[in-house]
């Protein structure tokens, strides 16, 4: 586990390129409340529920004129908390969205400048990176994780045994003695890199719902070993996307409950003890194997990524139920969001032709750098803290949940940490200024956007640099034209200019928040998307790494 300083009892300094985080006029040291016998009453429960390829319009609070999909348990917890508009992933995509909100880090200062981690690829947060769950565990929090985690994992498979763990997704292969061996070498020993590694006491769920292996994974060893390819019927399209190793009588419309159940378990369980608890439950809904169970297929009455998206709001709701009869509710912040936006295999265009629009008001989906692709629900509780049926509209981003716990907890984080997070305290508190000015998000395709106010810069056409445009970027002010419909590249050159150069900026110090220059991991060439610049754009360079912090 990494040592955290814990005796620097400071708050998390948020000033320089962003906006300052107390500028609300929050506390900026908050202590801990006391109990009625005037001791230190115990820290609130953090509980982050992270949902896979819902869009910013599936949540009905979100999106009440064009959302079609009833969400009652995320609509309640709306109602009970607040609801943030402008809050966003790091990409959207999955695995990079997830390295941001574990670490507070943009994910394109690492090696994954684009795309997601690649079946059987290895771990992407590095052993001495200081995550969510190391800084609550080492402030007392007991630390679980539930679901999914697509992060990499040290498998150590050979490249001669890595064709055995693939199968072609519509052909029967037969099993072979060699299949069986390499898959009781690989699955039957600890597999180092995951959850475990990461700051959390324990783990259950999948790596990834539509890869192999098929089969649950409790700790660091897989439940139950495979035997079996996955069945060619519950591969492709809207299915699993890699055929492989299966347990046998896997089911792909259990894996959601069995979830559930074990954050239910867990809370109960949690609830009952003295140590606080931290859950980090990541759903495997509504993106593939889009897998509904038999009590909700045809509840919408729109198509099965609508009732998927039900149940997964009433997997939202057995978790808030599991709190209140423990009695935890009262003090336990719960976070909801998505890791980007809606996925192709929704049937976006049938789902819309019906008068459900999953992104709402805004341009794009899941892998787009427009803001459907990354403008996600973000919704907080937080009884005591946060008020009732309150909206923000001040920019947010997922990193920022590492420098808020930081924050409450009165510590300092090391310069080497959370480099791009910032408190949100202010914000739950209910300050209206501004915590951070400055927010980069990306495509699928590493494409990079800067958001500096109202303003955002997309340094591409498009969402891959060749689509057809007369110009080489594109320009617009949310405030205005939160649909990005109205490109001024060419009309306001010295914003396009100012803007290219913060970007260098907060790419080249490899941190976006103060304090000593941090080294980026790989070389980010920011701009190389954007082909032939026009003489007023910024010259097309490549940023490099800022020296390691003495």
């Amino acid at each position: 586990m990494k040592i955290l300083p814990t005796l620097l009892s400071l708050s998390l300094p948020v000033a320089g390129l962003t906006a300052p985080a107390h500028a609300a006029g929050a506390d900026p040291s908050p202590k801990p409340a006391n109990d009625a016998s005037g001791g230190a009453a115990r820290p609130p429960n953090v509980v982050i529920i992270l949902a896979d390829d819902l869009g910013f319009g599936d949540v009905r609070c979100n999106n009440p004129e064009r959302g079609k999909i009833p969400t009652p348990a995320i609509d309640r917890l709306a109602a009970e908390g607040m609801r943030f508009t402008d809050a966003h992933s790091s990409s959207a995509v999955c695995s990079p969205t997830r390295y941001s909100l574990l670490t507070g880090r943009y994910h394109w200062r690492t090696r994954l400048q684009r795309g997601i981690v690649n079946y059987l690829e290895g771990p992407l947060i590095a052993p001495e990176r200081l995550t969510l769950a190391d800084l609550l565990k080492e402030h007392g929090y007991r630390t679980a994780m539930v679901g999914k985690w697509h992060l990499g994992w040290d498998w150590n498979i050979s490249p001669d045994q890595k064709k055995l763990f693939t199968a072609p997704t519509k052909k029967p292969v037969q099993v072979t003695d060699r299949h069986l061996a390499a898959w009781q070498q690989i699955y039957g020993r600890p597999i180092g890199g995951g959850p475990l590694d990461c700051g959390f006491d324990e783990y259950f769920g999948v790596d990834v719902p539509n890869w192999p292996p098929f089969s649950f994974i409790e700790g660091n060893r897989v439940t139950v070993i495979p035997d079996t390819f996955l069945p060619v019927k519950m591969a492709g399209g809207a299915l699993a996307s890699i055929r492989g190793p299966a347990a046998k009588d896997w089911k792909l419309e259990k894996v959601l409950p069995s979830l559930a159940d074990r954050a239910v378990n867990f809370i109960e369980t949690a609830a009952a003890k003295p140590a606080p608890f931290f859950l980090y439950l990541t759903l495997t809904s509504p993106h593939t194997p889009i897998s509904v169970a038999k009590d909700w297929k045809g509840k919408s009455g729109l198509n099965e990524y609508a009732d998927f998206v039900m149940q997964t709001d009433d997997v939202v709701g057995r978790v808030m139920e599991a709190l209140r009869k423990s009695g935890a509710a009262e003090n336990t912040l719960v976070v909801f969001t998505s890791d980007n936006g809606c996925s192709p295999h929704a049937e976006i265009q049938k789902l819309e032709a019906m008068g459900h629009f999953p992104s709402g008001p805004l341009r794009g989906y899941k892998f787009d750098a427009w803001e459907g692709g990354h403008r996600m629900p973000f919704i907080a509780r937080w009884p005591g803290v946060v008020a009732p049926g309150s909206v923000c509209d001040q920019l947010v981003q997922q990193t920022d949940l590492m420098a808020t716990m930081a924050d409450q907890l009165g510590m300092k984080l090391p310069d080497n940490a959370c480099e791009d997070g910032v408190s949100l305290l202010p914000l739950l508190k209910g300050g209206t200024k501004p915590v951070r000015r400055h927010a980069i998000n990306t495509s699928v395709a590493g494409v990079p956007t800067l958001r500096d106010g109202p303003w955002k810069i997309i340094f591409s056409k498009g969402n891959k640099g060749n689509e057809k445009d007369p110009y080489p970027g594109q320009l617009y002010n949310l405030a205005e034209d939160l649909g990005e419909t109205n490109n001024l590249w060419n009309r306001e050159p010295e914003r396009v200019a100012e803007l290219s150069k913060i970007m260098e900026q907060l790419v080249q110090q490899g941190r976006s928040t103060p304090g000593a220059p941090q080294a980026n991991d790989v070389e980010v060439l920011w701009d190389k998307f954007l082909g032939k610049v026009d003489p007023n754009a910024p010259p097309k360079r490549a940023v490099k790494s800022a020296p390691e912090a003495p």
